[in-house]
């Protein structure tokens, strides 16, 4: 479980594939904090730590991860948003974020203001329903609040501590984002399904 608070990036250094995999090695301050098993969010994706040498580690996304995620995307240079699970005994600064990607969104729209800027993504209308007005989303693992909610779309407003602490300043126009959706709202969600189910 995370918080969508992101602790630093990390650059991919080396990318491998193996049959339907893809291993990632990716250099980070946090390389020499981390431990072999260790659950990391990268980007929103939870992957597994399965060595760490020095400065570096590495993670493997299965074809399923690909397939949903934007990491098949990913090239040697790419800044990663990185974020360790949440400690119980810490304040949840952003909302709970399971680090499982529910689809990716596209960016139609950066707006440059006076001091922060707005970033308008385009999702699957099959989504709709799990973005509120003011509630929250994940974007590339960055905890966000919407605005201007509409059937395919929604806003978010970035910060310049977001904006320079994360890899949303690389996102332009056309730039594919992993997203996961409110869990909670997604409980709800299903739990309106099952109801139907019974009538």
């Amino acid at each position: 479980m995370f918080t969508g608070i992101i602790e630093t990036t990390g650059i991919v250094e080396k990318i491998t594939t193996n049959g339907t995999n893809k291993t990632f090695r990716i250099s980070s301050p946090l390389a020499q904090e981390l431990k072999i098993d260790q659950s990391l969010c990268h980007d929103g994706v939870c992957l597994t730590v399965e060595a760490i040498t020095n400065n570096s580690y590495q993670v493997t996304a299965i074809k399923e991860t690909l397939l949903k995620t934007n990491l098949d995307q990913w090239q040697t240079g790419h800044i990663v948003n990185l974020e360790r699970c949440l400690q119980m005994n810490g304040r949840l600064d952003g909302h709970f974020v399971q680090g499982h990607v529910d689809d990716t969104a596209v960016c139609t729209q950066v707006k440059t203001l006076d001091g922060s800027w707005e970033y308008t993504f385009t999702i699957n209308p099959q989504f709709a329903s799990l973005i509120i007005e003011k509630g929250s989303v994940c974007i590339n693992g960055t905890s966000l609040t919407c605005f201007n909610v509409g059937p395919d779309h929604f806003t978010v407003a970035i910060i310049p501590y977001t904006f320079e602490h994360t890899n949303i300043h690389l996102v332009k126009e056309n730039s594919k984002v992993n997203i996961e959706f409110d869990v909670i709202g997604k409980y709800f969600l299903r739990r309106q399904e099952v109801e139907q189910f019974k009538v």
